[in-house]
């Protein structure tokens, strides 16, 4: 599958992107390039290849989901000059 300039002018313009002519073309170049490898990967033969799900044997060590920290909030809420129903209040600074 290539792409053509017409795709990678659609492509930067949904990306709201502003490309020159020499970019948009080097950015063609690089994209073709891509779907090349991508055709060229899809084309190696993987049957009786079992998927993974990383590359390296790693086994997850797991531990018991418990809670250990306990609540601090109204500590650290202490010093606030303004908490409501356990918020920071502070002023606004964005105009409506």
């Amino acid at each position: 599958m290539a792409l053509s300039l017409t795709d990678v002018e659609k492509i930067a313009k949904l990306s709201r992107l502003s490309l020159t002519e020499e970019e948009k073309g080097k950015t063609l170049s690089e994209l073709n390039d891509i779907f090349a490898m991508v055709e060229k990967m899809q084309s190696v033969n993987t049957d009786g290849i079992e998927p993974m799900a990383h590359p390296h044997e790693a086994a997850l060590r797991l531990r018991e989901d418990k809670v250990t920290e306990t609540d601090h909030a109204a500590e650290y809420q202490a010093v606030a000059p303004e908490v409501r129903n356990r918020l920071y209040i502070v002023p606004q600074v964005i105009e409506e």
